[in-house]
């Protein structure tokens, strides 16, 4: 049994019919919570933006169990990056200091190596109410031994601990480079401390900033050991790190420099992409070995350092010719030195050499907030749709900070995420559901930075055409024109199949075996079909329909069908115009 639907409704575009998905920008509501506290301070809760500075902090360091040695070289240390970073610190061990009054004095609550039952039933409910209002957690080490029997707080910091071996040196691997936490670190990170097993893996529901590679050091049970995350929580922001048992962490520049990058984070005073991240296989992860995977279209380059690509010269574009790409997220990290340029480009076919193929083919995902064109700034689908400014402004970190995006392709439909945060929508009307990806280096002295590119597949329909270069018959062709069948299924959306001009006619496409086909792509050109169907065969000769309409308008099909065939055929039965009928792309999809 043959089903299908169509996706998508439509628009008129300079006098004729095209298709779009309605692609106004889904908005997340991000509001600014403020109170008065009884002394007069102003408490700053959550916000989408970065744009609040951190002012006040509290550290509390009470123990019901073993009292870490180094508590006083941390608060010291916090003290320390208040007085460098403009924000005063609080520093207790009295419990007494949880109430929802006092606590709204602070954008964010440093929990340092606090240990066992630290806080009664009252003071627990102060503290979730100052996280949902938009409070900010910060834990270190063992933080994660607190509170057993608070559920809540639990999942909060994102783990218990379990056990420990000896302090050892080890191997970190710093996953996210992006993270103002953890942007400075190199990809593998060497230092000594005490390593903490945790009683479940949180990476399902945290950001992993870090992780322990258990291979350099004796007594990691864990397998998959992340060590620093973050997350929001009921509200709020929450960052954790196992590290730091030993005082000498207080002093060392690469940890503290850490720490008060989770604290900007919980604070909200920095932004950082703290949603789950599974499922993502690394196309460039820092080395060379992955770097070789790549081509070169056009000038310039890029150089690696550090597991960054760095770009010089240009215009020219860095593109991954190993696979075509449908149906899937792209996230990456990039940072801009100064009020430079570059891009992200999605959905282009072989550029063969050629930087401008993929402009005129895929699209920019566009790096560059200082454009006078709304369309051609940091988050647009460059010269299509502009991002929501105020929300990209809000979330964007300044030149010399690292920025993350994910992008979204879903058919037609692309996505654009800016550190965590949906910034823009838009529904092409270009052949970009199938195709490759590259980041851009923009030209000379403009400079800008990659890292970490990883790729998710969604699922959905089959990312493969299986048309593609696949033998054609049709009814007719054109005459006088060089507008064959075959032209349809070249992977060329600028060659056509064109019919001659009456009805019925048809193109038929051979897929060479029996498929499970999932979608049907048609492409139309101006002269394109009123009423048509798509039929599947399994000979070639015998048809069934497995999709017909009667109200066709051009532009794009995606039609979702289900069924399996070796032949697939479209038929057409009324033409729309005084043409005949003319496909730009034919494409099938399926396994």
């Amino acid at each position: 049994m043959f089903t299908a639907r169509r996706v998508a409704s439509r628009r008129r575009e300079g006098g004729r019919v095209v298709r779009a998905v309605s692609s106004g920008l889904s908005r997340a509501v991000y509001g600014i919570v403020s109170v008065l506290a009884l002394l007069g301070a102003l408490v700053i809760a959550p916000s989408a933006s970065a744009d609040v500075p951190l002012r006040h902090v509290l550290v509390f360091h009470k123990t019901a169990g073993y009292q870490h040695p180094s508590i006083p070289a941390g608060v010291e240390a916090v003290r320390q990056l208040g007085r460098q970073n403009g924000f005063t610190v609080t520093a207790t061990a009295d419990a007494n200091q949880f109430t929802e009054t006092n606590l709204m004095r602070f954008q964010a609550v440093v929990f340092l190596s606090t240990t066992g039952d630290v806080l009664d039933a009252s003071q627990q409910s102060a503290f979730e109410k100052y996280v949902a209002a938009g409070g900010g957690f910060v834990g270190v080490h063992a933080a994660a031994d607190t509170e057993y029997d608070w559920a809540w707080y639990g999942g909060l910091v994102g783990a218990y601990f379990h056990s420990h071996p000896a302090n050892q040196t080890a191997r970190i691997r710093v996953e996210d480079r992006s993270n103002v936490s953890t942007s400075h670190l190199p990809q593998t990170w060497t230092r000594l401390d005490e390593w903490y097993n945790y009683r479940a893996n949180p990476r399902a529901n945290v950001r992993v900033l870090a992780s322990l590679d258990e291979s350099s050091y004796s007594g990691g049970t864990m397998g998959d050991h992340p060590i620093t995350w973050c997350h929001e929580y009921q509200g709020g922001r929450a960052w954790y790190t196992g590290l730091g048992h030993t005082a000498e962490s207080y002093s060392d520049p690469a940890f503290t420099r850490m720490l008060l990058g989770g604290i900007q984070i919980a604070g909200g005073a920095s932004n950082a992409d703290c949603r789950p991240e599974t499922g993502y296989t690394a196309i460039f992860d820092g080395s060379q070995a992955s770097l070789d995977r790549w081509r070169q279209a056009g000038p310039g380059g890029f150089t690696l350092t550090d597991g960054t690509l760095v770009s010089h010269g240009g215009m020219g574009l860095l593109w991954f010719p190993v696979q075509r790409f449908g149906y899937y997220s792209l996230r990456l990290d990039w940072m801009m030195p100064g009020d430079d340029n570059g891009g992200v480009f999605i959905g282009f076919p072989d550029p063969q050499g050629d930087p401008w193929k993929p402009v005129n083919a895929g699209h920019e995902i566009q790096i560059d907030a200082t454009d006078g064109d709304p369309t051609r700034t940091t988050g647009s689908v460059y010269s299509f749709r502009a991002p929501d400014r105020a929300l990209r402004d809000s979330v964007l970190n300044p030149p010399g900070q690292w920025n993350a995006y994910e992008i979204a392709v879903h058919g037609q439909l692309v996505e654009v995420w800016l550190n965590g945060v949906k910034i823009n929508e838009y529904t092409s009307q270009r052949d970009i559901a199938f195709g490759y990806v590259g980041v851009q280096n923009d030209g000379a002295g403009l400079d800008i930075s990659y890292r970490n590119i990883r790729v998710r597949q969604d699922g959905g329909p089959s990312d493969q055409d299986l048309a593609r270069d696949r033998p054609v018959t049709v009814s007719s062709v054109e005459p006088d024109s060089s507008h064959v069948g075959a032209n349809a299924v070249d992977g060329d959306n600028q060659t056509r199949w064109g019919s001659v001009h009456s009805d019925p006619q048809w193109i038929a496409v051979d897929l060479g075996a029996s498929h499970d086909i999932s979608r049907v792509r048609l492409n139309w050109e101006a002269a394109y079909a009123k009423s048509y169907a798509i039929q599947f065969s399994a000979d070639g000769s015998a048809w069934t329909t497995a999709y017909t309409t009667s109200a066709g308008d051009g532009g794009i099909d995606e039609v979702i069908v289900s069924g399996s065939a070796r032949y697939v055929r479209v038929e057409g039965t009324q033409r729309a115009t005084q043409w005949g009928y003319s496909l730009w792309d034919l494409q099938v999809f399926g396994h």
